[in-house]
């Protein structure tokens, strides 16, 4: 039947919390959460990538501003230089200055790249583009040397400025379509910086020179014809803001002195003389390329102003889609405590009324049902309520309460089937042992007046039969809760005639052997429970041991106790066997769960606790493989008395 319940069960949880009401409400209610978290997330990342977008894309222009720092004066190098080659030897000073200039900006530009705090991943390209620059070391002794060429240095410098802009070309903005126009027309304004600054070198060497030579001029119509093409570009990319800005540099007193002498230069196609101071067009030149830095700078920080924004946009953004999602968490496990308290704080409730019912209220209400006499009613417990609860909750305790009413008409009709059962018992044992008392008289009566030898020694069997009768009689009234029949001695009784009394009232009494008793005397009002308790257990080692193996009986004085001891070696008894069987014996279980062959147990268990006295089961001691169970009877000291001699040797 058990087997049968247990297929009726539901199978065991699968879900961690799937167990309990809490867990379930949490598990119903994290399905919704874990969606709205998604799309909280969703939103989280996608102002988190703006929020990357923005502070890369301010780092990047923070690079190529920097960058084209030092591509401000390498170009201003670059023209000194050329200039310097060309025969203008007062560019000298200025060249040396100039080169301290540049190591500085390249110092500032190596830290930048170095530290990392852009938070840009510049990569291998601005690194590269570092070695044409570290090479112009090599370029600057030719010069000193006096071996360097005009073509030759002027296309190392080139090289290495064409190679920082196109490094800092690919530092490109994300985010918005205004950061990356705003990055566009930067580099644009960058490619037609350097056009102006070429232009500036170049002719700053020719005019130094005094003429074109070779194809220097249509070198110089490919440069201008660069710099109108990056214009071009930079109109097509740039607002109206930037645009004007640049119109204005350009319409300033030093452009349109430097136009002035780019006409002039137009006309030295055929190589005639030019007579083009070269520091009026370098300092006209430089004053351009400064206010063109000057956009540029303009540009940039409109870009990087521009990021920021969109940053401080995004920080915000993102800072409510956190906040959101907080909300969203608390406000999910805040409902999932408040509904899983509302439903289980009654169910508490309702448990704990239930184990108070199992533990305390069905206990008592049986123990009054047992108490009771016959007919009488007991009033019904009063159908409990459990306070701001649903109305399936009130529904479980109305069943709670039937449950308990049930369990009480069961007690009661229980007890009244038991109280029953007892007195049939009792009337049955009193019955048989009245009946057995008459004929053990009858048998008596035949014994005294048998000559016979063998018709007395038949006589002498079935009066021990009748005596064995007896004590099962006895037997059914100590197990039916009845004191035994006034079958006391006065005065006191040896501890030996109690152990003869008790053997004698077993079948097999040949095979116990009295070994050692030592001198007691039993008080007489005891002599008949524990001569019944004697041959109980004295029966149990007959029954369970060989035939041709001795039952021996022992007893001594412990301390102040007197202790008896029924010892066999039989099959003996596992620890599992000898546990439940000490339970039965010290009254821990009722008879009525026990199978019929323990009901000796359940005799001497309730003797023993008339008695005051304690008994208990172990294995025998013995050598080999021997064993066998012991049962050792402990008398307390009120209902023995030990002789002065023997106690005094026994203290000595």
């Amino acid at each position: 039947m058990i087997h049968n319940l247990r297929r009726l069960l539901p199978p065991p949880p699968v879900l961690p919390g799937w167990g309990t009401i809490r867990g379930r409400v949490a598990i119903v209610l994290a399905v919704p959460t874990c969606l709205l978290l998604v799309v909280t997330g969703l939103g989280v990342a996608d102002r988190a990538s703006d929020w990357s977008a923005a502070r890369e894309t301010a780092g990047r222009v923070e690079v190529v501003l920097t960058a084209q720092g030092l591509v401000r004066e390498l170009q201003r190098e670059r023209g000194l230089t050329n200039g310097l080659l060309g025969g203008a030897a007062g560019y000298r000073d200025d060249v040396d200055a100039q080169r301290l200039r540049t190591d500085t900006a390249r110092t500032a530009f190596d830290s930048l790249l170095s530290q990392g705090g852009t938070g840009v991943d510049a990569g291998d390209g601005l690194r590269d583009a570092l070695a044409p620059v570290s090479a112009l070391v090599a370029v600057r002794r030719q010069v000193d040397g006096g071996t360097a060429q005009r073509p030759a240095t002027l296309a190392a410098y080139t090289e290495a400025i064409d190679g920082l802009i196109g490094a800092s070309a690919a530092q490109t903005a994300r985010g918005d379509r205004s950061l990356s126009e705003g990055m566009d027309a930067l580099q644009a304004l960058t490619r037609t910086t350097e056009a102006i600054a070429l232009e500036r070198g170049f002719l700053n060497g020719v005019f130094a020179t005094g003429r074109f030579k070779g194809a220097e001029f249509l070198q110089f119509t490919e440069v201008r014809a660069e710099r109108l093409a990056f214009l071009r570009q930079y109109s097509e990319l740039a607002a109206p803001a930037q645009q004007s800005a640049l119109d204005s540099a350009l319409a300033s007193s030093d452009a349109r002195r430097a136009m002035g002498y780019e006409k002039q230069a137009q006309g030295g196609a055929d190589g005639s003389r030019l007579t083009v101071d070269p520091g009026r067009w370098w300092s006209s030149m430089t004053a351009l390329v400064d206010q063109l830095h000057d956009v540029q700078r303009q540009i940039g920080a409109q870009v990087r102003a521009r990021a920021d924004r969109m940053g401080d946009g995004a920080t915000g953004q993102l800072g409510g889609f956190i906040g959101l999602g907080v909300l969203i968490l608390a406000l999910a496990t805040a409902l999932a405590v408040l509904s899983g308290r509302s439903i289980t704080r009654p169910l508490v409730a309702l448990a704990d009324e239930a184990d108070l019912v199992a533990n305390a209220g069905l206990p008592a209400a049986v123990a009054r049902i047992q108490q009771a006499e016959a007919g009488d009613e007991l009033a019904p417990q009063p159908a409990r309520r459990v306070p701001d609860s649903a109305r399936e909750f009130t529904r479980l305790a109305c069943a709670l309460h039937n449950v308990e009413h049930t369990a009480i008409g069961l007690a009661t009709e229980q007890a009244v089937l038991r109280r029953n059962s007892s007195e049939s018992l009792a009337s049955l044992g009193r019955r048989n042992q009245a009946l057995i008392s008459r004929q053990l008289g009858l048998i008596t009566a035949l014994e005294r007046q048998e000559i016979d030898p063998d018709a007395l020694g038949e006589l002498f069997e079935l009066d021990h039969l009748a005596t064995r009768m007896r004590r099962n009689a006895e037997s059914l009234l100590v197990l039916a809760g009845e004191e035994l029949p006034p079958r006391t001695w006065s005065g006191l009784v040896t501890a030996a005639e109690v152990v003869q009394s008790a053997i004698a009232e077993v079948e097999q009494y040949p095979r116990v052997a009295v070994i050692d008793v030592q001198q007691a005397r039993i008080r007489g009002s005891a002599v008949a429970e524990l001569s019944h308790l004697l041959a109980e257990l004295i029966e149990n080692a007959l029954l369970f041991s060989p035939p041709t193996c001795p039952v021996e009986i022992y007893g001594w004085r412990d301390g102040g106790d007197y202790c008896l001891a029924v010892v066999d070696r039989g099959s003996g008894m596992s620890a599992e066997e000898l546990a439940r069987s000490n339970a039965r014996l010290a009254g821990r279980e009722s008879f009525l769960v026990a199978p019929t062959r323990y009901l000796g147990h359940y005799v001497v268990g309730t003797l023993a606790a008339r008695l005051g006295a304690q008994v208990e089961l172990r294995p025998t001691q013995g050598q080999g493989s021997v064993c066998g169970v012991t049962a050792y009877v402990a008398l307390p000291t009120t209902l023995v008395e030990v002789p002065q001699t023997q106690s005094a040797a026994t203290t000595g």
